[in-house]
């Protein structure tokens, strides 16, 4: 009797976890705002997936946070400082201010556990909480926006990005453009997914409204 009464609380709070309204959204970058680029470090090589802008632009309309949560190991590799980093994210604000769209937060990681690239910078070569699917930087965006992880959606279109999202108590949604879950690295399965980020945008609308 125990046990079925265990199970049963178990159900209980994940049904009602999975029906909890959504106060924010934790994104990648990469493949789900912006186009696939690998190993991408300049300005000019960014652009925004198709109707990226206007998902974000409808979430900031609900007052729903849309913060972007990346790995930027591009730092690591030496391909561009930390200040370039910084400026491709301000033209990356830039391009979605044109559409109306503005993104919360910004929080990426500049580290890679590897060693052995040619050029690397030493300094930002180690392991470290940051990276994902390790949740250092979902952690302070929790604390920075004072939200609970049952309130946030993990949006991204990587295996990593739904490991991350599991490990943080998050629900998850994966997109299908950039790698479209096939980066193979993780079995995790998504509560939900997309075909892009405005198709995620008005689900996100559907969950707090109670219809899905």
């Amino acid at each position: 009797m125990p046990e079925r009464l265990n199970d049963t609380q178990k159900l209980t709070l994940m049904h009602s976890r999975k029906h909890k309204k959504i106060h924010a959204v934790l994104l990648d970058r990469d493949g789900v705002i912006n186009e696939e680029v690998n190993l991408l470090h300049k300005k000019s090589q960014l652009k925004l997936l198709k109707n990226a802008g206007k998902a974000i632009s409808i979430l900031n309309q609900h007052k729903i946070k849309a913060i972007i949560i990346t790995n930027q190991p591009v730092v690591a590799r030496n391909l561009c400082t930390e200040e370039e980093l910084k400026d491709i994210h301000n033209h990356l604000n830039k391009l979605l201010q044109e559409e109306g769209a503005k993104i919360d937060g910004i929080y990426y990681c500049p580290h890679h556990p590897d060693k052995g690239f040619e050029g690397e910078n030493p300094l930002y070569k180690k392991k470290c909480e940051c990276r994902k699917p390790n949740t250092g930087m979902v952690k302070k965006a929790l604390n920075d926006f004072s939200l609970l992880p049952e309130e946030c959606v993990f949006i991204g279109d990587s295996t990593v990005d739904i490991e991350t999202g599991r490990r943080a108590g998050m629900r998850t949604m994966l997109i299908r453009t950039g790698y479209a879950g096939k980066d193979g690295k993780y079995s995790t399965k998504a509560d939900w997914e997309a075909a892009n980020l405005l198709k995620a945008a008005q689900m996100i609308l559907s969950i707090n409204e109670g219809k899905l």
